[in-house]
């Protein structure tokens, strides 16, 4: 009885240590959003949460918590309110950066989620319903997960908990014992119970800092709109390939920053370089910062036959 009470103890200490150290830096975001009702515009409010990343009054929220904001008022811990201007955002990763012109503010450092394991406690903190600086615990029910953003677009290397994220809490941290930021509550499942996702704190960190010196992060982008494809066995068989599926390009479009007139419409996109390409998400996950403005090779089927092709990507 007395070892289940020392291992009652560490936990609440572990849980208890880990709030307190992380609660000054989480803030209560309120939102005045400009929303259109027919032909007038007109103001609806929104809640949400985030956490400052730095003392020059930088923090961090969810995208969809700001995305369509006309104003937006950040209130502390200590009691004192601002109102903040938007960094950058990326609708991609559902994160954004807002600014408050205050000093003196404690804030969080990243942990590293690469060395995440399942099972570990983990803690969040934010202000669901309003209710603020809410803890709640749970452990790490999955890793590497994928999760659709509102962009349409997947946020690879989620987080998936059962610590309890509500609406409203949307933004806040998800820390581990020692109140490092190893995610960032981003979604529920709301049929579900116990099954809530947070973005990895490696991705985030990437994302943050591209926000905070360019204001976006650029992706590339060839230029098409396409549909997941299912390859026939006998094409497959012919040409020796060991895609199932790949990316059917329905439209081309015409940019001057992007060279795509060897793409023709049907043709289905198996390959980028050296990687497979299965679906858009894989076509997107390999068109990053690092394509813009490079020849890369595309490996197509057209006409049943494979082909190799070159294109040139342009920025988002």
């Amino acid at each position: 009885m007395e070892n289940n009470d020392y291992l009652l103890d560490a936990f609440s200490n572990a849980v208890v240590s880990a709030s307190e150290k992380v609660s000054p830096a989480v803030v209560h975001i309120n939102v005045i959003n400009n929303v259109k009702s027919g032909m007038h515009p007109k103001n609806n409010h929104g809640t949400g949460s985030g956490f400052i990343l730095s003392s020059k009054g930088y923090i961090v929220t969810n995208f969809h918590v700001i995305a369509n904001a006309k104003n937006i008022f950040v209130n502390l811990p200590d009691g004192r309110k601002f109102e903040a201007s938007i960094i950058g955002k990326d609708p991609y990763t559902d994160i954004a950066i807002i600014q408050i012109p205050a000093t003196e503010l404690e804030y969080l450092n990243f942990g590293n989620s690469e060395i995440l394991k399942v099972g570990q406690l983990v803690i969040a903190i934010g202000n669901p319903y309003g209710f603020q600086y809410t803890v709640t615990t749970g452990v790490v029910s999955a890793l590497g997960r994928s999760l659709r953003s509102q962009s349409g677009r997947l946020i690879n290397n989620v987080i998936q908990t059962d610590a309890a994220i509500n609406p409203g809490s949307s933004g806040g941290p998800l820390v581990n014992s020692r109140g490092e930021v190893i995610g960032i509550n981003t979604a529920i499942i709301k049929s579900a119970q116990g099954i809530c996702f947070a973005v990895a704190s490696n991705t985030a960190k990437y994302v943050i800092e591209k926000l905070i010196s360019d204001g976006k992060v650029r992706r590339g982008f060839i230029g098409i709109a396409g549909q997941l494809y299912h390859i026939p066995s006998k094409i497959k068989d012919l040409n020796n390939i060991e895609n199932k599926s790949g990316v059917l390009v329905q439209n081309i479009e015409a940019k001057t920053n992007i060279k795509n007139s060897e793409l023709l419409k049907g043709d289905i996109i198996i390959g980028l370089n050296n990687n497979k390409i299965l679906n858009i998400d894989d076509l997107h996950k390999f068109l990053d910062e690092s394509s813009i403005g490079k020849t890369i090779s595309l490996i197509i089927l057209r006409a049943g036959k494979v082909e190799t092709i070159n294109v040139i990507p342009g920025e988002i």
